[in-house]
C-alpha cells in the first residue's frame, strides 16, 4: 500500500485568487444537444412526396404536371378576357367578366388545395408494430409448407370485405386503401392519383378535387359561350366568319370542354353511388371482378345522403404529422455515436465526497484543490 501525500496550499500565497470550477451541467447539455438535433418528421418522410414551408405544404414526388395545369387555365382566361370580353362588354353587359373572374378565383383556390392537401396517407408500421404483425400472420398459418395468409376480412354492413397486406407499410390495409406506386405511400380512400394536380385523390383532398373539375367545367363551359356569342355577333356584321374566327383564337375550348364536362359527370356519379374510381375500375362492387351478389356496403342508398357524405362530411385529421418532430432516441442514435469526445484514460478512479466522480470531468478541466487529498492505491 503506497501513500501519496500532498502538501496544503496557502490561498493568501496566490497573486490572484483562484476561480472556483464550476462543474458541467449534464442534464441541461444533453437537453440542449437534443433540442439541436430535433429533426421533423417531414425530413425523414419514408414516402417520394415533396414538402415545402416548412412542412406545411405536400405534394408527389413527380409534380411536373402541375405547372403546365395551371398554365393552361391562366393562359386560356387571359386570352378570354384579352380577345372576347371588350367585345362581349360593349354589345351585352359588363357582368362577363366579373362572372369570368369569379369561375377563374374559384378553378384556382380548389386546384391548390387539392395539389398541397395531404389526401390521407396513412403512417408506415413502426418496427414493434411490424413484428407484432408478423408474429400474427406466422401463427395462423396451418402448416409449414403452406405460406401464411396475407388478406383479412371483416364485415361491413352485412357485406365481407377483405384487407389486403401491404409489404411497403407492413400493415393490413383498412377497408378503401390502396397503396399509390407513385408517391409510395397508402392512402386512405383512394380514389386515383392525378398528374394533372400533382397529388393523389383521396379522403381528405376529394372534395377540392370534385370542387376544382366542376368549377372548371363551368369556366370552359362559360367562356366557349362567350366565345360562340363572339362569333355570331361578328359574323352578323357582314364581315364574314372567317374574320370572325381570327378575332377570337379561344375556339380551341370546343374541343377541350367536352373532356371536361364527361370528366365531371363521371366523378359526379361516383359522388351519387358512394363509390371511388380506383372501386369502378376494378368493378369490386359492380360484378366486373366476378364476385356475385355485391353491394356497395359503403352506399346509404340515397343519393343526397351519399353526396352530403362525401363532399359535406368533417373534413378528417391528417394522420403522418409531418410537422412533428422525430423522437431524438431514434434520429440521433448513430450520431451521438459518432460525436462522443474521446476521453483520457485513467487508471484509477477517486469520488469525491459530494461531487461527481473525476473521470466524469471533461479532459481539458484543471482541478486545483487548497486541502490535501490522501490518495491510497492498494
Amino acid at each position: 500500500m503506497n501513500n501519496c501525500e500532498y502538501q496544503q496550499i496557502d490561498p493568501q500565497a496566490l497573486s490572484t485568487p483562484i476561480p472556483t470550477p464550476t462543474l458541467p451541467q449534464p442534464t441541461v447539455v444533453v437537453e440542449k444537444e437534443k433540442r439541436e438535433k430535433a429533426r421533423k418528421k417531414w425530413e425523414v418522410f419514408p414516402g417520394k412526396n415533396r414538402f415545402y414551408c416548412d412542412g406545411r405544404i405536400i405534394v408527389a414526388g413527380q409534380s411536373g404536371v402541375l405547372p403546365l395545369t395551371i398554365g393552361l387555365i391562366l393562359v386560356t382566361t387571359g386570352l378570354f378576357f384579352v380577345f372576347d370580353c371588350p367585345f362581349l362588354v360593349k354589345h351585352l353587359t359588363v357582368f362577363i367578366p366579373a362572372i369570368g373572374g369569379v369561375l377563374f378565383v374559384f378553378v384556382v383556390i380548389s386546384l391548390l388545395q387539392t395539389s398541397f392537401t395531404d389526401p390521407g396517407i396513412l403512417p408506415r408500421a413502426t418496427p414493434d408494430e411490424a413484428a407484432d404483425i408478423e408474429r400474427q400472420i406466422d401463427s395462423s398459418g396451418s402448416s409449414s409448407y403452406r405460406p401464411p395468409p396475407r388478406t383479412k376480412e371483416v364485415m361491413i354492413n352485412q357485406q365481407v370485405v377483405k384487407l389486403k397486406y401491404c409489404f411497403t407499410c407492413k400493415m393490413f390495409r383498412p377497408p378503401r386503401t390502396s397503396h399509390c406506386s407513385l408517391c409510395d405511400n397508402c392512402v386512405e380512400r383512394f380514389d386515383h392519383h392525378c398528374p394533372w394536380v400533382g397529388n393523389c385523390v383521396g379522403k381528405r383532398n376529394y372534395r377540392f378535387f370534385y370542387t376544382f373539375i366542376v368549377s372548371l367545367s363551368f369556366l370552359t363551359a362559360f367562356i366557349f359561350g362567350c366565345v360562340a356569342t363572339h362569333l355570331a355577333l361578328r359574323a352578323q356584321g357582314g364581315r364574314g366568319l372567317m374574320f370572325a374566327l381570327q378575332e377570337s383564337p379561344l375556339v380551341i375550348c370546343f374541343f377541350s370542354v367536352w373532356s371536361i364536362l364527361g370528366l365531371s359527370g363521371f366523378h359526379t356519379y361516383l359522388v351519387a353511388s358512394n363509390l371511388t374510381t380506383n372501386e369502378d375500375i376494378k368493378g369490386s362492387w359492380s360484378g366486373k371482378s366476378g364476385a356475385e351478389d355485391t353491394v356497395n356496403p359503403y352506399s346509404y342508398n340515397t343519393i343526397i345522403t351519399n353526396c352530403c357524405s362525401v363532399l359535406c362530411g368533417p373534413m378528417p385529421p391528417s394522420l403522418i404529422d409531418r410537422r412533428g418532430f422525430v423522437p431524438v432516441e431514434a434520429s440521433s442514435q448513430t450520431s451521438a455515436t459518432e460525436m462522443e469526445l474521446p476521453m483520457l484514460p485513467v487508471k484509477k478512479e477517486t469520488n469525491v465526497v459530494g461531487g461527481p466522480a473525476l473521470s466524469q470531468l471533461p479532459p481539458h478541466f484543471t482541478l486545483t484543490l487548497p486541502y490535501s487529498v490522501s490518495v491510497q492505491n492498494v
